[in-house]
Parts: structure tokens; sequence; C-alpha cells
């Protein structure tokens, strides 16, 4: 069974997996930031781009939570998250850690602003949608960081 969490616990864990993840882009290297780890997964983008993407997320879920507190029901489909990957990964091809980190605290207060001061009713909203976006805030961030932690290591065991 899933465990039911409030709107601060799930702020909570938006912040807590942002913040892995700022740590982890501190850890890279100016190498690093630029490697395409995850081709082999089928993921082009370079670990910068991948990082930056996790800050663009955060800019839509924010966006399509407020729709859905708003009254509205967002369009939401794979390929308009297709989509919209696709552009983040064409304008963010030269991304700087520094400007990486910045978009990811940027984006991540925000999006943890916005879900800590939502109620548990809002949560609800359209049978749970915007605890799945919230969730998915979390989440993302997560899966991403372990997957390019385990690519570089991987590629790191390949070269010794």
């Amino acid at each position: 069974m899933t465990e039911v969490r409030d709107p601060a616990q799930c702020a909570d864990d938006i912040a807590a997996a942002r913040d892995a993840l700022l740590d982890f882009t501190a850890a890279c290297t100016a190498g690093d930031w630029q490697r395409h780890v995850l081709d082999d997964q089928g993921d082009p983008r370079p670990v910068g781009v991948v990082v930056d993407h996790v800050a663009h997320s955060y800019e839509y879920l924010a966006g399509w939570i407020r729709e859905c507190v708003a009254g509205g029901s967002p369009a939401v489909s794979t390929d308009l998250v297709d989509a919209l990957n696709a552009r983040h990964a064409a304008a963010a091809g030269q991304v700087s850690r520094d400007q990486a980190a910045e978009h990811l605290r940027r984006s991540g207060d925000a999006i943890i602003e916005l879900v800590a001061g939502l109620s548990s009713a809002q949560l609800d909203i359209d049978d749970g949608q915007v605890r799945r976006f919230a969730l998915i805030a979390a989440r993302h961030a997560s899966d991403h960081r372990s997957d390019l932690q385990a690519a570089l290591r991987a590629s790191a065991d390949q070269a010794d």
C-alpha cells in the first residue's frame, strides 16, 4: 500500500530529491558534465542537459498543478512531454553547471513552495492528479540522478 503524503511531506520529498541532484551536480567534473552516458538507454543528452531538464520539468509540472487548482484540467500526454523535452534539449545544449544549479534552485523552490501551500484536498483534485504531479516532481529528480550516477560509475569502471 502506498503511503498518502500530505502537502508538507510532498514538498519535503521534492526538496530532498532536488537537493540530492544539486549535490550530484556540484560533484560532477567538467568532463562528466558534457558526457553522453545514457546513450545506451536511448537518451542522447549529456549529463548537464539531463540535470537542467529536471529544473525545466519543475516549471511545467508547477504550471499543471496551478491549472488544476484553478479548476482546469491540463491536457497532459506522452506526446506533449516528449515535445517539451525535445525543445528543452535543443535549447539547453551548452548549459553550464552553474546555470543548471541556479535553474534547479529557482524552479525547485517555486514548486516546493507551491506544493507546501496546497491543502490535502487540493492534492486530491482531479482524482489525485495534483498529488501525482507532486510525486512525479520528487521521483523524476531522484530517478535521473540515480541513472546518471550509475552510468558515470559504470563508465569509470570500464575505463579502469
